[in-house]
């Protein structure tokens, strides 16, 4: 294959594989072997982006594996969830989706050979005594009682377990390796414990199923994966991944590699934690947009390229970090802003009427659709005598650089015409309900009179025409600052992480489908939620407008 240029030390890695041989035809096999047990979050986005990536740039394959050893938290709902996030960030498998139950026979089979070698044995201590007898970082481990039963013995036990001849957490297979060593991994970890669970795929089949650190080198060894990238959590277990293969009957196996994690400000990556979320009420689900997962990163409108284009940014490290939010923010701006129609939208109405203004008299506004995109073409937006504006854009007694509206100011509306405003209505407990202003018909932008300068520019909606529409406003749910001082982390949940808005929309959004992302001018970018009904469309804002990223980069 042609010589590819590395631009991170895995890559690198592969490189000093291909020219030494270390895999027949210069191959390259990665996979992505994540547990159903959950909805895949922003990490794991970073860890699909890079076993897929490194497949496509050495025009190798990828594995999509399924990590299902614990019947106990996995759920087929899980597998299709993670199957589209992988699809949904544009990646393919080879072949079929891959479980590690496909390979319990071949594992308890392995897991034999282990035993017959005098490698592992059954051991009956409890969980509570296997942790006491292991010792810590300063206390060297003391051997089992059991540990020198002998290979028949531990044989007939083991089968016997596999028959659920004993309860759970009666007995257990361990490696036997030293329990002297300074890693505690190797500290004779436990291969497999009694679980009477039923199983998503495999039903009562099993009653013992495999660890991971045990599962997981021989599932690759299986599918003869050449280069296994874990995040650095499993840098001490590697030795043991090694361990476990040194019987395995294949000349050409994995090698472990492992790189940073991704962390991003304001985003936990708990899979405990979000599950207490979605479980606790505090979120309305695992694709809730203020959700860290990637199905709730998706509703919230981001884009497969941003979220690509984020994770190659980042790129691959070899300690851990934490990536400012405001760099995905940067992201998705960059995607949409080039792409994303504008139009109008007024979040918090306020009514104005143009008193001077004809009141059976309709025109239509010329508006660009995307200033950066000089093939979208444009729309028109009718205009009449009641137009909303946003009610931040009026202050009826202005402080220092308001350039908006106020009594006896004018400001122009978008491709429209300059006002100015008269009187303030308001109710009995003095709230403003309306401004009557005037409008200039001889600044009609495009006319002459339009050369004439005001500082404001200001967005509407035609009251006649508007398009109601629900605004769903997203926060973090942590502050940035969030540190650990003892409180449980439900009750640091931000309380404004969400704002509902009943908003308005100029008629061009009824033209929109379900997911259709869009800039509405001053506010941000949104998009069309799928709880949208012809009646009232429902909107996320993605993103704001100010770019917090590229303040940061010039600083």
């Amino acid at each position: 294959m042609e010589e590819v240029t590395s631009t991170n030390f895995i890559e690198t890695e592969i490189n000093n594989d291909i020219a030494a041989g270390v895999y027949a035809d210069a191959r390259v096999h990665t996979r992505f072997p994540p547990e159903p047990n959950g909805y895949l979050h922003i990490g794991h986005a970073k860890s699909i982006c890079l076993n897929f990536g490194l497949g496509e740039k050495y025009r190798g394959l990828t594995n999509l594996r399924f990590d299902d050893t614990n019947p106990t938290k996995e759920e087929e709902e899980y597998v299709r969830s993670i199957e589209e996030d992988v699809r949904w960030l544009g990646f393919e498998w080879e072949g079929e989706e891959r479980y590690a139950s496909d390979y319990f026979e071949q594992m308890y089979d392995y897991a034999c050979r282990l035993i017959r070698e005098g490698s592992a044995y059954v051991d009956d201590l409890t969980t509570e005594e296997i942790r006491e007898y292991r010792g810590d970082f300063n206390t060297p481990g003391k051997e089992s009682p059991y540990r020198n039963r002998s290979v028949e013995e531990n044989l007939r036990l083991f089968a016997e377990m596999r028959e659920g001849k004993y309860a759970e957490g009666e007995k257990v297979l361990r490696a036997k390796i030293d329990m002297a060593a300074p890693n505690i991994v190797m500290r004779d970890p436990v291969m497999y414990r009694i679980l009477h669970a039923s199983h998503h795929r495999t039903g009562d089949a099993w009653c013992i199923y495999p660890m991971y650190d045990f599962a997981h080198p021989v599932s690759d060894a299986i599918e003869r994966i050449t280069h296994s990238i874990c995040t650095l959590e499993f840098e001490a277990h590697r030795p043991l991944y090694e361990w476990f293969l040194r019987s395995w009957p294949d000349a050409e196996l994995p090698r472990q590699i492992e790189f940073a994690r991704l962390n991003v400000t304001t985003m936990i990556t708990s899979k405990r934690k979000l599950r207490r979320l979605v479980e606790e009420g505090v979120v309305t689900g695992w694709d809730d947009p203020r959700m860290p997962t990637i199905s709730g990163i998706r509703r919230r409108g981001y884009t497969p390229a941003a979220l690509r284009d984020f994770c190659e940014r980042i790129g691959v490290a070899k300690n851990d970090s934490v990536v400012d939010l405001s760099l995905l923010e940067f992201c998705i701006r960059e995607d949409l802003k080039k792409t994303a129609p504008r139009l109008m939208a007024v979040l918090e109405p306020l009514k104005i009427v143009l008193t001077n203004y004809p009141e059976d008299k309709r025109e239509m506004m010329t508006l660009e659709n995307n200033p950066e995109d000089p093939d979208a073409g444009t729309r028109e937006v009718p205009f009449g005598r009641e137009l909303y504006i946003e009610r931040a854009d009026f202050m009826e007694e202005p402080v220092k650089k308001f350039f908006r509206l106020a009594p006896g100011r004018e400001v122009r509306l978008r491709n429209a015409y300059i006002i100015r405003c008269d009187e303030v209505v308001k109710n009995e407990a003095g709230e403003i309900t309306e401004l009557r202003c005037s409008y200039d018909p001889e600044t009609r932008s495009g006319l002459p009179g339009s050369q004439r300068k005001v500082k404001g520019v200001l967005h509407w909606v035609p009251v006649a025409e508007a398009v109601p529409l629900e605004a769903r406003l997203y926060e973090p749910l942590f502050s940035q600052e969030d540190e650990d001082d003892g409180r449980d982390f439900l009750e640091k949940v931000q309380p404004n992480s969400l704002t509902v808005l009943q908003a308005v929309a100029e008629p061009a959004l009824r033209e929109y489908p379900v997911g259709s992302r869009f800039q509405f001018q001053r506010q941000g970018y949104f998009v069309l939620d799928r709880d949208s009904t012809p009646e009232q469309p429902v909107v996320n804002r993605i993103v704001g407008l100010r770019d917090t990223w590229a303040k940061l980069q010039k600083k």
